[in-house]
């Protein structure tokens, strides 16, 4: 769900320069952490997530994974000061982490939603619901783009420095 506004941004922080916080990435070893990500994605959902979700259920799934996200997104700038190997390894494995978690918690939140209306309004309230969430994707990876660069511009300000 929220991945690819994520994905977004994370293309942006992966070509801003060094100087910036970024990684100086081109955008075919972005698109190549993005594949390896995806890769990841699909072979949890398809062999993991149904399982965890039988034993755990998608409410303690939506909260684990909510938990597990902010840790792991607020050590991005960390990895940004790796090189060679251990970037990519831990730049891999934290994008595939966290995109996991992302769909972890849209497909859980997917559940409960049709768990929450009966049969005859699962048309209306998914319908409602992807609306919802296209008008976001739309706005979300926009807004968030203006503000990064804008904050990459400012590298000493007081409100938003650097990245």
């Amino acid at each position: 769900m929220a991945e690819n506004s994520i994905s977004f941004i994370f293309s942006l922080w992966a070509v801003s320069p060094r100087k910036y916080g970024g990684l100086s990435y081109s955008t075919d070893d972005v698109g190549v952490v993005l594949a390896i990500s995806g890769f990841g994605v699909l072979v949890f959902q398809l062999s993991l997530y149904p399982y965890l979700e039988k034993l755990l259920g998608p409410i303690i799934i939506c909260r684990i994974a909510g938990v597990l996200s902010i840790p792991l997104l607020a050590i991005y700038p960390l990895i940004a000061m790796l090189s060679g190997f251990s970037l990519s390894l831990a730049l891999n494995c934290a994008s595939a982490m966290k995109n996991v978690l992302s769909v972890s918690i849209g497909t859980g939140l997917i559940i409960l939603q049709n768990r929450a209306v009966e049969q005859h309004q699962r048309g209306a309230a998914n319908g409602i619901t992807m609306t919802t969430m296209s008008l976001f994707k739309a706005a979300g990876p926009a807004g968030g783009g203006v503000i990064f660069s804008w904050a990459q511009g400012r590298q000493r300000a007081a409100f938003f420095p650097g990245d």
